[in-house]
């Protein structure tokens, strides 16, 4: 039992359902035809203020083409058996998921009608956020300050890139990011004592009052 709880299954849980998405939408239609992105949950911003809210989950989930869910599942397999060991299974999933809702919030918020967006990169940066935040709150720790100055490059980077490349829900990274930072704060680590309760609840306030102002910012776009 021990040694399934120091495996990292909330990682692999996740890979397996993406794929298993991926198989699915590929026999109903492909990834990367529009109606069945719509149908499988892309996040479209009308469909959203329709009262269809779910669709700022599963987005998370769906992938458009190959080379997406590829480049994907090998960035949530590198971080995420890290970070889930740093965590704990539970305290990950809810970092995994609450930064690609976030994410999507931004999406809706500031991203442009008609067009779907989808992929779990929303959550990704969340998971970058999640190292910067590892990098402050420990730095002692050489070793996470290093990887958390090393993703602030890599972030830096893949956002200017962003913004040359029309294709890409560059609000969904942004928002991944201040989830996955903030989120981090929130959830805690596995040792209590790394994080003060006054610092969480500060975070965790924080974090509420961004997806309340999204969620106003989105039905009034």
């Amino acid at each position: 039992m021990s040694k399934l709880r120091n495996q990292p299954i909330v990682t692999w849980t996740l890979i397996v359902v993406m794929t298993l998405v991926f198989i699915t939408m590929t026999l109903a239609g492909g990834t990367t035809n529009l109606t069945t992105l719509v149908q499988f949950g892309g996040e479209v911003n009308q469909l959203v203020r329709a009262g269809q809210w779910w669709r700022l989950v599963t987005p998370i989930f769906i992938h458009i083409g190959w080379q997406h869910l590829t480049l994907n599942l090998l960035t949530l397999y590198f971080l995420g058996r890290i970070l889930e060991g740093i965590f704990g299974h539970w305290r990950f999933l809810a970092l995994f998921l609450g930064s690609g809702i976030v994410g999507n919030l931004f999406s809706f918020a500031f991203g442009s009608d008609g067009s779907v967006s989808a992929g779990c990169s929303t959550s990704l940066f969340g998971l970058f956020g999640a190292f910067l935040m590892l990098g402050l709150t420990l730095p002692q720790n050489q070793w996470f300050k290093q990887t958390a100055q090393s993703f602030l490059l890599l972030i830096i980077i893949n956002l200017v890139s962003d913004l040359f490349l029309p294709t890409i829900d560059i609000w969904g990274h942004v928002g991944g990011l201040v989830g996955g930072f903030c989120g981090s704060f929130t959830v805690g680590l596995s040792q209590p004592k790394l994080l003060s309760k006054k610092v969480r609840f500060i975070y965790a306030n924080v974090l509420i009052i961004v997806i309340i102002a999204l969620w106003i910012i989105g039905f009034n776009h």
